[in-house]
């Protein structure tokens, strides 16, 4: 066969795959069909003989398309009308029916309404490693971080999607009095106060850039958590971080860390606090003045 012919075989038998993984990442159809068509090109235009493992060397063109589609998609601050699915078993090899189930079981209608509320570096992350097992330091080398936080960054799109209730739980007006009520048990020792506000197995996720800003550290537990954060948060500020309800720390206005959290039935399950420079830059922040 010859070697046009050859490329174009070993794409097609990757197709369904990639296509997949496209759709999962931008909740579009006809998005996953172009972004594809975009890794098809590149191929094209690429020297096979320096493609070691083209199946990897599809999977990681098409995520960097998929992010950069994303992260476009954030920049102009656009709403993603996402054709959602009624029939997903489509979409998979129909000769693998381990991964048609799995893509029937995993890309629904309401996960992809969760995933669209990921920041696009979290969402590329969380897809190719717990839908496509893909390695972190592959995923790393696609959204240019390190293995280490590209796993923080799938760890923090999991706990997001598996934290996520149904949308009268993420009604922003319940937030923001969850979130009210935190900061002034926070900053004024409210020891209490926080402990009632908080669920018995709350868990603390700061990130390692803001292990490194202060004293936080992972915590569990109502009574932990409430302790390391009885008495602090005296320079935070209310925000709506991607539109859900949650804290800022911006000395000088400039905003160095973000304190966001997962509340089910009116409790906080986790906060996760984010100091990483990056990470921050790609949140939709405004700050309210209270």
């Amino acid at each position: 066969m010859a070697e046009p012919d050859w490329l174009t075989a070993q794409f097609e038998s990757n197709r369904a795959r990639l296509r997949a993984v496209a759709y999962r990442m931008l909740g579009s159809r006809a998005e996953a069909d172009d972004a594809v068509q975009e890794t098809w090109l590149r191929l094209d235009r690429a020297d096979p003989a320096e493609v070691d493992n083209l199946g990897g060397w599809l999977t990681t063109v098409v995520a960097r398309v998929c992010l950069d589609r994303l992260r476009a998609r954030r920049s102009r601050r656009e709403d993603s009308a996402a054709e959602l699915p009624r029939d997903l078993a489509g979409m998979s090899d129909d000769h693998d029916p381990a991964h048609q189930a799995l893509m029937a079981e995993s890309v629904g209608a309401a996960l992809l309404v969760v995933l669209d509320a990921l920041a696009p570096a979290e969402r590329v992350a969380f897809v190719l490693h717990d839908v496509f097992a893909v390695p972190f330091d592959e995923i790393a080398e696609i959204v240019g971080r390190s293995p280490d936080a590209a796993r923080q960054l799938a760890s923090r799109a999991r706990r997001r999607v598996q934290g996520t209730e149904p949308t009268a739980d993420l009604d922003l007006v319940r937030q923001r009095a969850v979130v009210d009520a935190f900061l002034r048990a926070a900053r004024s020792g409210d020891f209490e106060g926080l402990l009632r506000l908080l669920d018995p197995d709350v868990v603390l996720w700061p990130d390692a850039a803001a292990v490194r800003m202060g004293s936080l550290r992972e915590t569990q537990g109502a009574d932990a958590v409430a302790g390391v954060l009885s008495g602090g948060a005296q320079a935070a500020r209310v925000a709506i971080v991607d539109g859900v309800a949650a804290l800022v720390w911006a000395p000088g206005g400039r905003v160095r860390g973000v304190i966001e959290f997962t509340i089910r039935s009116e409790k906080i399950v986790a906060i996760n606090v984010t100091g990483d420079r990056e990470r921050i830059d790609e949140l939709d922040i405004v700050t309210v003045d209270v």
